[in-house]
């Protein structure tokens, strides 16, 4: 309510007054949510996840592990909110939801007694300072890739909202503060460079520099499969559902978080094993037919690519839209070229025009497809998946990338076409008749 209140009254200032004021706006909001539910932050261990890629595949995998070791876990992400055993989807359209909510969600969980709250925190949410006033533990670093730049103003302001997430662990009053950053990615150096008590790497690379107080965590070898991997962290062997080398990066993420908590390794392990992924993440849809079919949330060129990497050994049929309207327009044409260098057949769709015209951001991604390459495009999603299907042989991957799990196609001036692509991809495949 408070917040509405606040946000009537933004509407009524002029925008030039209001930009100028902007930062003491948020904080003000953010300050006014956290005294009304009363400092929840600091009687639960926050644990925050950060980077372009990853955090909501990390932030599962250690809600696995932490309820197989019996601790009672809240958490907030893309996919889900959850507090105890009670979970409900997220239709809110934003990973990191505001202030008012976020307070709010986790006064709930020390109510319910939860142990770890896990959060998705995003650089989008610090603009807002959605993250003020949440005291976290400890913060976990998965990768950096260029995205939201638009809004950012390019992408070191892009890092440096990142950073400035791990910033705020730095100043926490908690009373063991912990870091762990992925140590193949880039920029590692400067998501360690943090006064805290404990910090932590992983990752896949032998050549990081090792630094004196830095616990490593590297899987030494591994084989990725058809039907997910077998790989050794140490003298432990483990093996996974996750599909790609990305998701290795994502388990090792989490591993490195359960022993900074002193989990044991066998429930380590018995929680991998048994965890099967996420709806929306490299997620099969099988109905007994003879193709594999795949929704993922994949959305910037890295991940699109990582995607494709996966299924080199089919013939990938792939329904892209990846671009939604008014943001991110730098990747469209990249989009492309990477669709036309690894698929075999490409169906270019809506995603979330929002107030663009669909026509034009297809267009873009279209510039990036060479042309003897044949792509066609289909405006309507449904339709577009429905051809997908239709054409796809045994054998053959229906790549289809982009909303994930998102409940909603975005259309002009707010409106909002309820959407379930998991949902969508079975009611076709039950109009089709190529298996029995």
């Amino acid at each position: 309510m408070l917040d509405k209140i606040l946000n009537f009254f933004r509407r009524l200032i002029p925008g030039k007054i209001f930009r100028f004021f902007q930062p003491f706006y948020h904080w003000l909001l953010s300050f006014t949510a956290v005294l009304v539910y009363r400092f929840p932050s600091r009687k639960i261990f926050i644990v925050g996840v950060t980077g372009t890629k990853g955090k909501t595949s990390v932030l599962e995998i250690i809600n696995a592990i932490l309820e197989k070791a019996e601790y009672k876990t809240a958490l907030v992400s893309t996919l889900r909110f959850k507090v105890a055993r009670e979970t409900e989807r997220n239709e809110l359209k934003m990973t990191m939801p505001g202030r008012f909510f976020l307070q709010k969600f986790l006064r709930r969980a020390v109510r319910e007694k939860c142990q770890y709250a896990l959060l998705e925190m995003t650089s989008q949410g610090t603009l807002q300072s959605r993250h003020r006033f949440i005291k976290p533990d400890a913060m976990i670093f998965t990768n950096l890739a260029p995205e939201h730049l638009e809004s950012h103003g390019g992408f070191e302001k892009y890092k440096k909202a990142k950073l400035h997430i791990f910033k705020t662990l730095e100043k926490s009053n908690k009373k063991r503060k912990i870091i762990i950053v992925n140590a193949d990615d880039k920029n590692a150096k400067d998501f360690l460079n943090f006064d805290v008590d404990e910090k932590w790497v992983y990752g896949l690379k032998k050549d990081f520099e090792k630094k004196e107080g830095v616990n490593e965590l590297r899987i030494t070898n591994y084989e990725l499969r058809t039907e997910g991997s077998h790989f050794e962290i140490g003298d432990k062997k483990f093996t996974s559902r996750l599909l790609g080398e990305f998701n290795l990066y994502n388990i090792l993420a989490a591993v490195a978080f359960a022993r900074s908590q002193a989990i044991d390794w066998e429930s380590i392990r018995s929680a991998i094993e048994k965890f099967r992924g996420i709806p929306g993440r490299v997620e099969f849809i099988e109905e007994g037919q003879d193709f594999k079919v795949v929704v993922d949330y994949a959305h910037t060129p890295d991940s699109l690519q990582k995607l494709y990497d996966v299924f080199q050994s089919s013939r990938r049929i792939c329904v892209l839209g990846a671009a939604g309207g008014g943001r991110d327009r730098w990747k469209r044409e990249e989009l492309g070229k990477i669709a036309a260098a690894n698929c075999d057949d490409i169906i270019l769709t809506n995603e979330d025009p929002y107030d663009e015209n669909p026509k034009e951001i297809i267009g873009q991604i279209s510039k990036g497809i060479s042309s003897p390459f044949k792509y066609k495009i289909i405006l309507n999603r449904r339709e577009a998946i429905a051809e997908a299907l239709r054409i796809a042989k045994a054998g053959d991957a229906v790549l289809i990338t982009g909303k994930g799990t998102d409940p909603y196609i975005m259309g002009p001036k707010g409106t909002k076409i309820k959407w379930d692509e998991g949902e969508v991809v079975r009611e076709e495949l039950g109009k089709i008749k190529k298996y029995g």
